[in-house]
């Protein structure tokens, strides 16, 4: 059986250095030594996906391995900030080198696809569980926070939601058609991080919908001290979720259900034009969702509550 630093060495050992990736030093040694670019921030968050809690013992092991990537790289996205480097501590039961082989491939293309590098990590036996940490880099003072919202700005979201909630529904009931779109995004969902950057000059609070909308507008609105008004109507669901589960849940799904990976942004109402304008000519969609007022509390939502994922409550309610 291969050793973990054989399995590093294997799977997980890009050949990257200079000043373009900014990585002085990367796997292989006990710190990676990078290189920021002058007049940025870093911006770090880390997420740790676990088998049976954030994806399916089943799912193919590329998705497997696109998908922990992809819900860290969303916390750079949400505050507008460029992808540059990743660490990832892997465990896993059994070294079964078809699995790490098509787990990695999944990982290194989003690695490729979004600018960033790998540069360090850790393989463990243990319980399936994978822990990405992602670097980026942000204009000094130009971050987008949580705490930014102002009476009378836009609510909007990018894209639609609903489809992570939807892509899970239906796994649980069997559904392994990959092509199905509800279906890749739960399982291979898109960081936007080109949105995120897009709107850096432009939105006043911003963060990503992956607990679900209402809980994640319920972040923005307590770290600013405002309230809301939702138009509950106007929240875009994803094509195919009202058949995949009917209107009702998939009503629920597209404002609690979490898993969506797009942004929830506020903007100043003269900026929405020129926001849309901007995202627009990435292929992708910003819709008004709502107001930011003075009073606190969220207004508009009836009987449903700003409750999603939490990890100690008993999930999504």
């Amino acid at each position: 059986m291969a050793s973990e630093f054989e399995l590093i060495a294997r799977h997980f050992t890009p050949v990257v250095s200079g000043s373009r990736t900014g990585v002085c030093l990367g796997v292989g040694d006990d710190c990676a030594l990078l290189t920021p670019r002058a007049g940025q921030r870093l911006a770090i968050s880390v997420d740790t996906s676990v088998v049976n809690v954030h994806f399916p013992a089943d799912a193919p092991p590329e998705a497997i391995g696109h998908r922990a990537l992809a819900v860290s790289l969303s916390d750079l996205a949400a505050m507008g900030a460029e992808a540059r480097w990743c660490l990832m501590a892997l465990a896993i039961a059994d070294a079964d080198d078809d699995w790490l082989a098509s787990f990695a491939r999944g990982f290194h293309e989003l690695c490729a696809a979004t600018g960033t590098t790998l540069v360090g990590g850790d393989v463990t036996r243990g319980e399936l569980a994978i822990g990405v940490t992602v670097m980026g880099e942000v204009p000094s003072g130009q971050a987008l926070t949580r705490d930014g919202a102002r009476p009378g700005d836009v609510l909007a979201v990018t894209g639609a939601l609903g489809a992570g909630a939807g892509g899970l529904a239906l796994w649980q009931r069997g559904e392994r058609d990959m092509a199905h779109p509800l279906l890749m995004r739960y399982l291979r969902p898109q960081p936007r991080l080109e949105a995120g950057r897009g709107l850096l000059d432009l939105a006043s609070a911003a963060i990503d919908v992956s607990d679900g909308l209402l809980a994640d507008l319920g972040h923005v609105l307590k770290a600013s001290g405002v309230g809301a008004r939702m138009e509950v109507d106007s929240v875009p669901m994803a094509a195919g979720l009202v058949e995949a589960l009917g209107p009702d849940a998939a009503r629920r799904a597209a404002l609690g259900g979490g898993d969506d990976y797009e942004l929830l942004v506020s903007l100043p109402p003269d900026a929405m034009d020129e926001a849309v304008r901007r995202l627009a000519s990435q292929g992708l969609a910003l819709t008004p969702i709502g107001r930011v007022t003075a009073d606190p509390g969220l207004a508009g939502v009836g009987e449903i509550g700003p409750h999603g994922w939490q990890h100690f409550h008993g999930g999504a309610s």
